[in-house]
């Protein structure tokens, strides 16, 4: 399935996998104001069923080099009052109750490479590069960038990577968790396609508890997170991936799982 219409984002999905595309290379896919709207309704239109969304960019220069710089010029205080649609999609990236990949195919600089942290898994092509260099620019990261980038490297490193507009390369970018793997070029699209694959394949109930639970865990104290993990490991008994999950391993055979990823827990 894809859907016609959008100018900046291209938008597939087929059966539980899904992927939106920054569609404009010619500016190493900028993000402007449209592009995130158009990738906002693209969200919307994923199907019930999805298991897997990969996030990637057009061409094989950028995922997304930052914001528009063309448009960035006649943003005020007055005009970002509301830093809604920017926030929004990052926020869906990040509470996807199915797992959402970032896959770097390219530079990932400013508001891309946030985008790119809200993402629960980031594979990266061996020659991407990733950084937050907003303050060369008299501003700074806008989306969550500088705390999401301080969870992963800690704090020391994170004010040195944006107070020095630094860019690292993705092998550097790996050693430090900032990405789950890195790629040969020519095998980047084969290697996007079978951890989609592994991905779709999970028991989306399972799946949707171990995201909530490490996602929400941030923020909670011990206790907290403990008795949501609990709820989480309840819930996972009562489903029919778990009677899958079992009867396959009892069977020797591969597991088969087919139950609903977006339930409603009580």
């Amino acid at each position: 399935m894809s859907k016609p219409g959008y100018r900046f984002v291209s938008f597939t999905q087929t059966g539980a996998r899904a992927q939106i595309l920054f569609n404009r290379p010619e500016v190493r896919n900028a993000l402007n104001r449209q592009l995130i709207d158009e990738a906002l309704d693209a969200f919307s239109r994923l199907s019930a069923d999805t298991r897997v969304l990969v996030l990637r960019g057009a061409g094989d220069q950028a995922f997304a080099a930052g914001a528009d710089i063309a448009e960035l010029q006649d943003r005020t205080t007055w005009t970002d009052i509301d830093f809604g649609p920017r926030r929004e999609l990052a926020q869906r990236l990040e509470n996807a109750p199915f797992p959402t990949v970032a896959a770097l195919n390219g530079v990932a600089l400013g508001g891309g490479f946030e985008l790119a942290l809200a993402c629960h898994l980031r594979i990266a092509a061996d020659h991407a590069r990733v950084g937050l260099p907003e303050i060369r620019l008299g501003i700074i990261p806008g989306n969550g960038g500088t705390l999401r980038l301080a969870r992963i490297v800690g704090r020391a490193r994170a004010l040195q990577f944006m107070l020095l507009a630094e860019q690292i390369d993705a092998r550097c970018a790996e050693r430090l968790g900032l990405v789950n793997w890195v790629v040969p070029a020519g095998e980047f699209d084969a290697q996007v396609d079978e951890l989609a694959n592994r991905l779709a394949a999970l028991p989306p109930v399972a799946a949707r508890a171990v995201i909530d639970c490490v996602t929400r865990g941030e923020t909670m104290n011990a206790a907290d997170a403990i008795n949501n993990e609990h709820r989480w490991f309840q819930i996972c008994l009562a489903s029919p991936d778990k009677k899958e999950g079992v009867a396959a391993f009892l069977e020797k055979r591969r597991a088969q799982f087919n139950g609903v990823g977006r339930e409603t827990r009580s």
